[in-house]
């Protein structure tokens, strides 16, 4: 039998050490193996964190959408290699900055215009506001434009996902679509994709083709039932804190949590995934177990396997997707696979995919055991790397 005695130890350090919360469930082929919560919904009112609890998944919510949006791939709604104005006419004449010899940048038309894999592939060279990732200039004219347009939506009140996609249009990309790996805004376009396809708002695609028929009654893009009751407090470390100062060092800030959640249709844009370790193992196992999970089969085990093979050329591993967190990772559609274990320190099975979410959560699923991973934290920043990469080398361990 799997002991892990030791992942209860080093979460349990983790909130001794002042993290609010964490939670864990690993499962193997629809049995879960560990599921343990330490810590705090609400420190402040003394409400202990439970399995009923739910979490803000941020960028976590990718794998979820992704996954939806291969379903409609799988179903031939699109192909890879359909130009994105089909969808979107906008995006018809696109442009791109480029560097003359003189250092001076130029805006021209591109040469090859952006296909849906280049949006299932972070390639299109579009960051969100004021991240420009591998291409380490925070000045840079794609992202002071996005910046741009984003506060003019934001100054004019609530506005539509497909408001956002149609002001991100007229920004110049960074470079030809394909060339460059850059995280960003590329998620928007996805889900403006579902939307099309779809014919409604991208969280109810979502919703009623992913979550409903897993029995995911405690996810969605939006507050519903009693979730805001059991959404746990999002936490923030102060300026020059660590975790384990003392004096109440996490700070809540309503005002910010505003802009992630709430009910429907009340968060500009597209809104993110609220849901719990529970729950997203149902969708992990889904992933892992060739498409079927609990009788109900959404997707081919090819079609994963499509998901999750590398996109991403040596230049665009070397010099976009490298640091310490991504180490031993390439990335394919919407998620990054493990590829090298050495360059990673990753104790985990080559193949393997998932992704982490701004707000302290992280998941992988493993087809080659029918294994899923699935850990979460709210706190910002969420220290992911400390967080995160310790804990991955525990739980395989103990597996």
């Amino acid at each position: 039998m799997t002991d892990f005695k030791e992942l209860d130890r080093l979460l349990q350090k983790y909130v001794d050490d002042g993290l609010p919360n964490c939670s864990c469930v690993i499962a193997r082929k629809e049995e879960i193996l560990y599921e343990n919560y330490f810590g705090w919904a609400d420190r402040e009112k003394g409400v202990r964190l439970c399995a009923d609890h739910v979490f803000r998944q941020a960028s976590l919510t990718k794998i979820a959408m992704y996954t939806t949006a291969m379903m409609l791939y799988e179903q031939g709604h699109f192909l890879m290699s359909d130009p994105l104005y089909e969808y979107f006419p906008e995006f018809r004449n696109s442009t791109k900055l480029i560097t003359l010899p003189d250092g001076t940048l130029e805006v021209v038309p591109v040469e090859q215009p952006i296909l849906v894999k280049h949006i299932f592939n972070m390639t299109c060279g579009l960051p969100y506001e004021m991240i420009i990732g591998g291409i380490s200039m925070q000045q840079h004219p794609t992202a002071v434009a996005m910046a741009r347009e984003m506060r003019q939506l934001r100054d004019k009140g609530y506005f539509t996902l497909r408001d956002q996609i149609r002001a991100a249009s007229r920004v110049p990309l960074a470079f030809e679509p394909g060339t460059r790996f850059l995280y960003g805004f590329a998620s928007e376009l996805t889900a403006g994709l579902l939307e099309v396809i779809g014919g409604k708002r991208a969280e109810q695609v979502i919703q009623e083709m992913l979550f409903e028929p897993l029995g995911m009654d405690s996810s969605a893009n939006f507050l519903f039932g009693d979730l805001e009751e059991r959404l746990v407090k999002d936490y923030y470390l102060k300026p020059g804190k660590k975790l384990g100062d003392n004096d109440p060092f996490f700070v809540p800030e309503p005002k910010q949590e505003a802009l992630f959640v709430g009910p429907p249709g009340t968060v500009p844009g597209f809104s993110r995934v609220i849901t719990n370790c529970r729950d997203y193992t149902k969708l992990m196992q889904m992933l892992a177990c060739g498409g079927a999970y609990n009788g109900v089969k959404l997707l081919g085990r090819k079609t994963i396997d499509l998901m999750r093979s590398n996109t991403l050329t040596l230049r665009m591993l070397k010099e976009d997707f490298s640091n310490d967190y991504l180490a031993g990772y390439g990335y394919g559609y919407g998620v990054r696979m493990l590829l090298d274990r050495y360059a990673g320190q990753h104790n985990g099975i080559p193949g393997q995919f998932g992704w982490t979410g701004g707000s302290g959560t992280w998941a992988e699923a493993s087809p080659e055991e029918g294994l899923s991973v699935v850990y979460m934290h709210n706190l910002q920043p969420n220290l992911e790397q400390y967080h995160h990469l310790r804990m991955r080398a525990v739980a395989y361990g103990c597996l």
